[in-house]
Protein backbone atom coordinates (compact mmCIF):
# COMPACT_ATOMS: atom_id res chain seq x y z
CA UNK A 1 0.00 0.00 0.00
CA UNK A 2 2.23 2.20 0.92
CA UNK A 3 4.76 1.79 -2.37
CA UNK A 4 1.76 1.91 -4.61
CA UNK A 5 0.81 5.85 -2.73
CA UNK A 6 4.59 6.35 -3.06
CA UNK A 7 4.52 5.84 -6.57
CA UNK A 8 0.91 7.74 -6.86
CA UNK A 9 2.32 10.55 -5.10
CA UNK A 10 5.05 10.85 -7.24
CA UNK A 11 3.83 10.50 -10.63
CA UNK A 12 1.25 12.43 -10.06
CA UNK A 13 -0.34 12.04 -13.71
CA UNK A 14 -3.36 13.50 -15.37
CA UNK A 15 -5.82 10.81 -16.65
CA UNK A 16 -8.44 12.04 -18.57
CA UNK A 17 -11.99 12.38 -17.48
CA UNK A 18 -10.48 12.76 -13.80
CA UNK A 19 -10.98 15.97 -11.84
CA UNK A 20 -8.11 18.62 -11.64
CA UNK A 21 -7.23 19.21 -8.18
CA UNK A 22 -5.53 22.31 -6.82
CA UNK A 23 -3.46 23.11 -3.91
CA UNK A 24 -2.73 26.60 -3.34
CA UNK A 25 0.04 28.34 -2.30
CA UNK A 26 3.00 26.41 -3.63
CA UNK A 27 4.98 27.29 -1.11
CA UNK A 28 4.32 28.96 2.63
CA UNK A 29 7.22 29.91 4.79
CA UNK A 30 6.79 31.03 8.32
CA UNK A 31 8.89 31.13 11.56
CA UNK A 32 8.66 28.92 14.76
CA UNK A 33 5.76 29.05 16.64
CA UNK A 34 3.26 30.84 14.36
CA UNK A 35 1.20 29.20 12.04
CA UNK A 36 0.71 27.80 8.53
CA UNK A 37 -2.42 27.66 6.25
CA UNK A 38 -2.78 25.77 2.78
CA UNK A 39 -5.90 25.30 0.19
CA UNK A 40 -6.86 22.39 -1.35
CA UNK A 41 -10.13 22.40 -4.24
CA UNK A 42 -11.04 19.12 -5.43
CA UNK A 43 -12.18 20.57 -8.42
CA UNK A 44 -15.19 18.71 -9.25
CA UNK A 45 -15.38 16.40 -6.99
CA UNK A 46 -18.05 17.57 -4.35
CA UNK A 47 -19.24 14.20 -2.10
CA UNK A 48 -15.82 13.19 -1.51
CA UNK A 49 -12.96 14.11 2.01
CA UNK A 50 -9.69 15.93 1.47
CA UNK A 51 -7.38 13.63 2.93
CA UNK A 52 -3.76 15.07 3.72
CA UNK A 53 -0.19 13.84 3.47
CA UNK A 54 2.78 15.06 4.50
CA UNK A 55 5.90 13.77 2.99
CA UNK A 56 9.54 14.58 3.95
CA UNK A 57 12.02 14.16 1.26
CA UNK A 58 13.13 10.61 0.29
CA UNK A 59 10.18 9.66 3.08
CA UNK A 60 7.67 7.61 2.95
CA UNK A 61 4.32 9.42 3.05
CA UNK A 62 2.47 10.04 6.25
CA UNK A 63 -1.54 10.11 6.86
CA UNK A 64 -2.04 13.48 8.57
CA UNK A 65 -6.01 13.69 8.79
CA UNK A 66 -8.93 13.41 6.49
CA UNK A 67 -12.06 15.87 6.68
CA UNK A 68 -15.22 16.02 4.99
CA UNK A 69 -18.13 18.83 4.49
CA UNK A 70 -20.36 16.95 6.91
CA UNK A 71 -17.66 15.96 9.76
CA UNK A 72 -18.01 17.84 12.76
CA UNK A 73 -13.91 17.50 13.14
CA UNK A 74 -11.41 16.15 11.34
CA UNK A 75 -10.12 12.30 11.48
CA UNK A 76 -6.46 11.60 12.08
CA UNK A 77 -3.52 9.51 11.00
CA UNK A 78 -1.19 8.37 13.86
CA UNK A 79 0.67 10.74 15.69
CA UNK A 80 -1.54 14.04 14.31
CA UNK A 81 -3.94 15.25 16.28
CA UNK A 82 -5.91 18.93 17.16
CA UNK A 83 -5.12 21.30 18.13
CA UNK A 84 -1.55 20.90 16.45
CA UNK A 85 -3.59 19.87 13.17
CA UNK A 86 -7.02 20.70 11.99
CA UNK A 87 -9.05 21.14 8.79
CA UNK A 88 -11.95 23.30 7.80
CA UNK A 89 -14.10 23.71 4.52
CA UNK A 90 -15.54 26.54 2.85
CA UNK A 91 -17.30 24.47 0.43
CA UNK A 92 -17.96 21.28 -0.78
CA UNK A 93 -14.49 21.11 -2.60
CA UNK A 94 -12.84 23.70 -1.10
CA UNK A 95 -10.35 22.63 2.20
CA UNK A 96 -7.93 23.91 4.03
CA UNK A 97 -4.92 22.62 6.33
CA UNK A 98 -4.39 24.52 9.32
CA UNK A 99 -0.88 23.50 11.07
CA UNK A 100 -0.67 25.48 14.42
CA UNK A 101 2.49 26.02 16.90
CA UNK A 102 5.02 24.95 13.82
CA UNK A 103 7.89 23.62 14.46
CA UNK A 104 11.13 23.01 12.38
CA UNK A 105 9.64 19.04 12.32
CA UNK A 106 6.76 20.03 10.77
CA UNK A 107 8.87 21.25 7.12
CA UNK A 108 7.82 18.77 4.69
CA UNK A 109 5.69 18.30 1.54
CA UNK A 110 1.97 18.25 2.39
CA UNK A 111 -0.15 16.54 -0.59
CA UNK A 112 -3.65 16.25 -1.01
CA UNK A 113 -5.80 13.49 -2.00
CA UNK A 114 -9.27 12.72 -2.88
CA UNK A 115 -11.40 10.25 -4.33
CA UNK A 116 -13.06 11.10 -7.44
CA UNK A 117 -16.25 8.85 -7.98
CA UNK A 118 -17.24 9.31 -11.18
CA UNK A 119 -13.68 8.67 -12.33
CA UNK A 120 -13.05 5.89 -10.02
CA UNK A 121 -10.14 6.90 -9.66
CA UNK A 122 -7.98 8.89 -6.82
CA UNK A 123 -6.45 11.83 -7.47
CA UNK A 124 -3.82 13.79 -5.94
CA UNK A 125 -3.06 17.73 -5.89
CA UNK A 126 0.27 19.17 -6.78
CA UNK A 127 1.60 19.26 -3.41
CA UNK A 128 2.63 22.81 -1.16
CA UNK A 129 5.81 22.88 0.31
CA UNK A 130 5.98 23.81 4.37
CA UNK A 131 9.29 25.86 5.37
CA UNK A 132 9.74 26.52 8.99
CA UNK A 133 12.80 29.05 9.77
CA UNK A 134 13.88 29.77 12.98
CA UNK A 135 16.73 32.40 14.13
CA UNK A 136 17.89 29.29 16.27
CA UNK A 137 18.59 27.23 13.24
CA UNK A 138 22.15 26.35 12.56
CA UNK A 139 23.68 27.79 9.33
CA UNK A 140 24.14 25.35 6.41
CA UNK A 141 27.26 23.29 6.94
CA UNK A 142 29.20 22.66 2.87
CA UNK A 143 31.83 20.88 1.71
CA UNK A 144 32.63 22.29 -2.22
CA UNK A 145 34.80 19.11 -4.11
CA UNK A 146 36.92 20.35 -6.88
CA UNK A 147 36.79 18.69 -10.08
CA UNK A 148 38.86 14.91 -10.42
CA UNK A 149 41.48 14.74 -12.58
CA UNK A 150 40.10 12.28 -14.78
CA UNK A 151 37.56 15.32 -15.65
CA UNK A 152 40.21 17.64 -16.46
CA UNK A 153 41.20 15.75 -19.51
CA UNK A 154 37.80 16.62 -20.94
CA UNK A 155 36.53 19.91 -22.67
CA UNK A 156 33.98 20.52 -19.46
CA UNK A 157 34.23 19.41 -15.72
CA UNK A 158 31.93 19.61 -12.54
CA UNK A 159 32.04 21.05 -9.05
CA UNK A 160 30.21 19.46 -6.57
CA UNK A 161 28.54 21.11 -3.13
CA UNK A 162 27.43 19.37 -0.18
CA UNK A 163 24.80 21.07 2.34
CA UNK A 164 24.15 19.95 5.96
CA UNK A 165 21.41 20.94 7.70
CA UNK A 166 18.73 21.07 10.13
CA UNK A 167 15.77 20.73 7.74
CA UNK A 168 15.28 19.51 4.19
CA UNK A 169 14.73 22.44 1.98
CA UNK A 170 16.82 25.05 1.21
CA UNK A 171 18.01 27.47 -1.78
CA UNK A 172 21.05 26.45 -3.73
CA UNK A 173 22.74 29.21 -5.89
CA UNK A 174 26.19 28.89 -7.83
CA UNK A 175 28.29 32.09 -8.53
CA UNK A 176 30.98 32.94 -10.70
CA UNK A 177 32.98 35.94 -10.15
CA UNK A 178 30.35 36.97 -7.50
CA UNK A 179 27.67 36.58 -10.21
CA UNK A 180 24.68 33.84 -10.27
CA UNK A 181 25.19 31.38 -12.56
CA UNK A 182 22.00 30.16 -14.50
CA UNK A 183 22.70 26.94 -16.44
CA UNK A 184 24.62 24.22 -15.87
CA UNK A 185 22.99 23.61 -12.46
CA UNK A 186 21.64 20.16 -11.06
CA UNK A 187 20.80 19.88 -7.36
CA UNK A 188 18.97 16.92 -5.64
CA UNK A 189 16.04 16.80 -2.90
CA UNK A 190 17.21 16.63 0.31
CA UNK A 191 18.42 13.52 1.88
CA UNK A 192 17.40 12.56 5.45
CA UNK A 193 20.50 10.70 7.30
CA UNK A 194 20.59 8.37 10.66
CA UNK A 195 21.82 11.63 12.41
CA UNK A 196 18.64 13.76 11.69
CA UNK A 197 19.91 15.90 9.33
CA UNK A 198 19.43 16.34 5.56
CA UNK A 199 21.80 16.77 3.03
CA UNK A 200 21.42 18.41 0.17
CA UNK A 201 23.72 18.01 -3.31
CA UNK A 202 24.22 20.42 -6.19
CA UNK A 203 26.25 20.08 -9.01
CA UNK A 204 27.76 23.12 -11.61
CA UNK A 205 28.98 21.94 -15.13
CA UNK A 206 31.60 24.29 -16.30
CA UNK A 207 34.53 24.84 -18.87
CA UNK A 208 37.57 22.95 -18.30
CA UNK A 209 39.30 26.48 -19.77
CA UNK A 210 37.69 28.26 -17.29
CA UNK A 211 39.01 26.59 -14.16
CA UNK A 212 42.02 26.27 -15.32
CA UNK A 213 42.04 30.00 -15.58
CA UNK A 214 41.39 30.14 -11.83
CA UNK A 215 38.17 31.23 -11.59
CA UNK A 216 36.65 31.55 -8.43
CA UNK A 217 33.05 29.95 -8.04
CA UNK A 218 31.07 30.20 -5.06
CA UNK A 219 28.52 27.62 -3.40
CA UNK A 220 25.65 29.46 -1.45
CA UNK A 221 22.95 27.82 0.28
CA UNK A 222 19.92 29.98 2.17
CA UNK A 223 17.44 28.64 4.76
CA UNK A 224 15.39 31.03 6.25
CA UNK A 225 17.28 33.98 7.28
CA UNK A 226 20.59 31.76 7.50
CA UNK A 227 22.89 31.45 4.46
CA UNK A 228 26.40 30.03 3.79
CA UNK A 229 29.03 30.65 1.31
CA UNK A 230 31.97 28.17 -0.17
CA UNK A 231 34.56 29.65 -2.75
CA UNK A 232 36.74 27.03 -4.45
CA UNK A 233 39.00 27.71 -7.22
CA UNK A 234 41.85 25.96 -8.79
CA UNK A 235 44.89 27.77 -7.20
CA UNK A 236 43.65 26.90 -4.37
CA UNK A 237 42.92 23.31 -4.70
CA UNK A 238 46.62 23.37 -5.32
CA UNK A 239 47.78 24.49 -2.29
CA UNK A 240 46.05 21.86 -0.60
Amino acid sequence: MLLTLCALITALTCVSGVTVMTQKPAVVTVRTGETATMDCNLGTVTDSSARWYKQIPGGVPQYVLRNHHSYSSPIYGSGFSSPKFTSTHQSKSDYRLIINTVEEGDSAVYYCHTWDGSAKDVVFGQGTKLIVTSCSLPPPVLTVFPPSTAELQSNKTTLVCLSSQSVPFADVTWLTGGSPVSSGISTSTAVHRPDQTFQISSSLTIHTSDWNMDQLYTCKVSLGSQTSEKNIKMSDCIRE
